[in-house]
């Protein structure tokens, strides 16, 4: 009989890399992932160099298919229970994720954990790179393939906006209706010209813009680069410069509404993935609900009934 997770935990959000090497009981996985038109390729990466025990978890096959065809979509019960079955992760295993950019593509793999109730999860504050800078162990042997166990999610559908963690997640329905009305704000994280419809979207043929009510949040205000000898990585900012950043971005008075829960956010971005790091900004703030819009800016726009403000 497949096993459940539990959905209480006070394990961290973000680990530094000495921290999630040292943690009891740990399940690596890297979450790298990459835009369309990068020339890196993210399981070539994994398997020439890795945290040791590590296995690839790709986004874009832990996922449900979409009528539009988007990827990385938030996967069903079955199918989230199944990649954990086939990574030997138990409901009991601290699940440590991490990506090679820094911070870019795990948090969105930790929303998926702690929204299926895996609450034991991190993420590690700047990756692989910082884990190498550190000194850390690496490896390129030959991955071994675990031994499959048991995994079962609560009996909850994540259609249903009823997650395990108040990590709800929003879809385009949700966003159409919602862009009438102005009782929640769309943090968007993607650069501020594809916000305002001055620069165009990645994907040909797709207007570029703003839902309404919603603000430009891009994801990297968030985050620090830091330069190592492959480049730069990014780890998040400390909690005071992230506020900080949230008031300029939004003003003083909305980020005491998002921080008291009056002001309810949902993020979004342009595929859902770096919409996550705005969402692990915020709970990293304190936020206790924040929402994810799933399809976000790519569903949004491909519908003719969307209403889209530019500049």
């Amino acid at each position: 009989m497949r096993r459940y997770a539990t959905s209480k935990s006070t394990t961290p959000y973000i680990l530094t890399p000495s921290a999630a090497k040292s943690a009891s009981n740990v399940k690596f996985l890297d979450a790298s992932w990459f835009m369309p038109n990068s020339t890196r390729h993210a399981r070539e990466e994994f398997l020439s160099k890795r945290i040791p025990g590590a296995q690839f978890l790709d986004l874009d096959e832990v996922a449900s298919p979409h009528e539009l065809g988007l990827k990385h979509m938030m996967p069903s019960n079955q199918v989230f229970a199944e990649a954990c079955e086939k990574f030997g992760v138990e409901p009991s295993s601290h699940v440590v994720l991490y990506d090679t950019h820094g911070v870019f593509s795990s948090p969105r793999a930790l929303f998926m954990f702690r929204s299926f109730g895996h609450s034991n999860s991190s993420i590690i504050d700047g990756g692989l790179p910082r884990w190498e800078t550190e000194g850390l162990p690496l490896t390129s042997e030959p991955a071994e393939t675990p031994k499959p166990t048991e995994y079962q999610v609560p009996a909850v559908d994540v259609k249903s906006h009823t997650l395990c963690d108040p990590g709800r997640l929003k879809f385009s329905g949700d966003m159409i209706a919602k862009s009438y009305e102005a009782s929640e704000l769309v943090l968007d994280a993607r650069s501020k010209g594809r916000f305002l419809g001055t620069n165009p979207e990645p994907r040909p043929g797709l207007s570029s813009g703003h839902m309404p009510n919603s603000m430009s949040l891009p994801f990297n205000i968030f985050l620090r680069k830091n330069s190592y000898a492959g480049g730069e990585y990014t780890t998040f900012l400390p909690v005071p410069e992230l506020r900080k950043a949230l008031v300029e971005a939004v003003g003083e008075e909305r980020t005491q509404a998002i921080l008291n829960g009056s002001l309810l956010v949902t993020t979004s971005c342009g595929s859902g993935m770096t919409a996550a790091v705005l969402w692990l900004g915020l709970k990293m703030l304190g936020v206790a609900e924040v929402s994810l819009y799933d399809e976000s800016w790519t569903g949004y726009a491909m519908r003719a009934d969307s209403p889209i403000q530019k500049a």
